[in-house]
Order: structure tokens, then C-alpha cells, then sequence
């Protein structure tokens, strides 16, 4: 069976720490800030963890398996 592929898109969002959490940035800071109020922006800044729930489907689109 041949290797699978990352996918492109999954290797640009997440990033896996140490531990084999999964981190991600938050959605909706990239345009259209200026209508934003500064505790929208504050929220979506910085990154937090994948939901435990969607850890699986990350850690597939990644190609490292559900069970790493």
C-alpha cells in the first residue's frame, strides 16, 4: 500500500506539540479587523488546543494515525 500524503491545507493549520496535543490559530483574524471590536480581535488572537473530539481527524489529515 503506498504512503498516504499530508494534507496541504492540515500541515498550514495545525501544529503537533510535544506532548502529541494538537495545536491551531483561531479562525477570523486575518481582514476586516478594522470593524472588529478589540475584545473580538483579543479573542482570536494567540492559538489554543483542537477540540479532543476533533483530535482523530486531525491527526489523520496529518497522516500520523487517530492512535499517536
Amino acid at each position: 500500500m503506498p504512503k498516504l500524503k499530508t494534507l496541504s491545507s492540515a500541515k498550514k493549520r495545525f501544529k503537533v506539540t510535544g506532548s502529541g496535543k494538537v495545536k491551531h490559530y483561531s479562525a477570523n483574524h486575518n481582514h476586516r479587523l478594522r470593524q472588529k471590536s478589540n475584545k473580538a480581535k483579543g479573542r482570536t488572537r494567540g492559538s489554543t488546543l483542537v477540540g479532543t473530539a476533533d483530535v482523530p481527524r486531525a491527526y489523520t489529515m496529518l497522516c500520523m494515525g487517530s492512535n499517536h
